[in-house]
């Protein structure tokens, strides 16, 4: 990677004038947004990570970095000059290193989808800083907000270098719309969402952006190279976003459990902790938003774009069938001609994002068993009431088969009278995000943390938790 570069790069910017020259003028433009629309906590400077390799080992390097001087670059995984489409119409000819002109738009499309994302993250988590449970947390929070930011430039450089005037446009865009804007909103709905407290953080990083790692997943096997090469590298840095998601999440119901053990009480609100039915509220409006974000449960354009070759299925490679799907089928969830909750057979193209939706079910239960099992070493009792658990698939949707109706998270069908009266026993109620809003107190004291939540097992890259991860103004 040169770091020589006024934008750091591993793609040979500086043999492209007129491209580095389009980035660079891009570059001032993303550093107002940063100041405008990034963390609005003030800080002298922060323990960042940052790309200094692609490889395997070795590949970020950690030290103190006031955040408008963090290096933000582009970064592509390594190209196997061998590599070949792996799925779709055009499986087996060499991976494509420009883009087709019949794919020209799809591609373009699916890459400003993805680039939206990565700065409506950041926007909706600037003012977070001022509540944060810990220096830790904090760090956390601002390492997955510069890597947001440089996802952004990731998709940005694709756009620059590959779609001409209108991918320029298109580059602009991303800056000029906001997250939660009634004039300009972001394009997908959870990215509209507030994400007013660290609750919410937690379930964000773990539920919305494990949404990110599959879509990612999928677009990391395009035929085409340059996309399929950025959303792997894009892949390793988003496993720690997951992390702090998780680990999060997992220090929230650690020091519940713990209270509720050490008091024989369900009442952990007096002792200033957040009680499990709150959790479990959060844990049903984050995961029920995101699962929105893979859209319908069966979709013609997704069809098209895996013929295309455009954009695969979440771990291709280890797919034990043609991977064509011409002739295939699947079971997808639907409502039933009496107006139940069932399912229909369709071809397996365009069931595609019913495909990926399982998979991420399938990854997101692994974080609900982990957290039972907190619960379960806490000596909590072994029923409903004391676990946590994902909703029904039709509990809280707005886009797909169960936009229509309304379900309680066991999959109850309601009337809108129903949902009306019950919603609030299910989804956070203003009651609930204000009891949580109040337990927001800044920690900053080195080795300190806020009491609603647990303090890590490690610290970050070797470091102690009581490590002077923020050095504030």
């Amino acid at each position: 990677m040169d770091y020589s570069e006024k934008i750091p790069n591993n793609v040979g910017l500086r043999d492209d004038r007129r491209l580095q020259r389009a980035l660079e003028s891009w570059q001032p433009n993303f550093l107002s947004w940063w100041e405008s629309m990034g963390p609005r906590l003030p800080t002298a400077d922060v323990y960042l990570r940052t790309a200094v390799n692609v490889g395997r080992e070795g590949w970020a390097h950690f030290a103190h970095v006031p955040m408008p001087e963090y290096r933000w670059g582009i970064f592509l995984a390594e190209k196997d000059p061998g590599r070949t489409i792996g799925f779709g119409q055009h499986k087996g000819e060499p991976a494509w290193q420009q883009v087709p002109g019949e794919y020209r738009a799809e591609l373009r499309r699916l890459i400003v989808i993805q680039g939206d994302t990565e700065p409506a993250s950041v926007e909706q988590q600037r003012n977070l800083g001022a509540t944060a449970p810990s220096l830790y947390d904090l760090r956390n929070l601002f390492q997955v907000n510069v890597e947001e930011g440089r996802h952004l430039w990731a998709m940005v450089y694709l756009l620059h270098a590959y779609f001409g005037r209108e991918g320029r446009e298109e580059a602009e865009d991303l800056l000029h719309r906001n997250s939660g804007s009634e004039d300009a909103p972001r394009i997908l709905g959870a990215f509209n969402e507030e994400t007013p407290d660290w609750l919410s953080f937690f379930m964000f990083t773990y539920f919305t952006d494990r949404d990110g790692k599959y879509q990612l997943g999928t677009l990391k096997e395009s035929a085409f190279d340059p996309l399929s090469r950025t959303c792997e590298f894009m892949l390793k840095e988003e496993a720690h976003h997951m992390m702090v998601g998780t680990t999060g999440v997992d220090r929230v119901v650690e020091r519940t459990a713990r209270l509720m053990a050490d008091h024989d009480t369900d009442e952990v609100a007096a002792h200033g902790a957040i009680p499990l039915a709150t959790i479990q509220k959060y844990l049903n409006f984050h995961y029920s938003v995101s699962l929105d974000l893979f859209g319908g449960e069966t979709s013609t354009n997704v069809a098209n774009y895996y013929t295309a070759g455009l954009k695969g299925r979440w771990m291709e490679e280890r797919r034990r069938d043609d991977h064509r799907l011409t002739d295939d089928s699947i079971m997808v969830d639907a409502l039933t001609p009496e107006g139940g909750i069932g399912q229909t057979e369709v071809a397996a193209l365009t069931g595609l994002n019913t495909d990926l939706r399982r998979e991420y079910i399938a990854d997101c239960q692994s974080g609900v068993n982990r957290w039972n099992k907190i619960l379960a070493e806490a000596g909590l009792p072994d029923t409903d009431k004391y676990r946590l658990k994902l909703p029904h698939i039709a509990f809280n949707r707005k886009v797909g088969a169960f936009a229509s109706v309304n379900a309680s998270p066991d999959g109850e069908l309601l009337t809108g009278d129903d949902w009306r009266q019950r919603h609030e026993n299910w989804l956070p109620a203003e009651v609930d995000k204000t009891f949580v809003k109040s337990l927001m107190k800044p920690v900053y004291e080195r080795g300190k943390i806020a009491a609603w939540i647990a303090p890590p097992r490690n610290g970050i890259n070797g470091q102690p938790f009581d490590y002077d991860y923020v050095h504030l103004p």
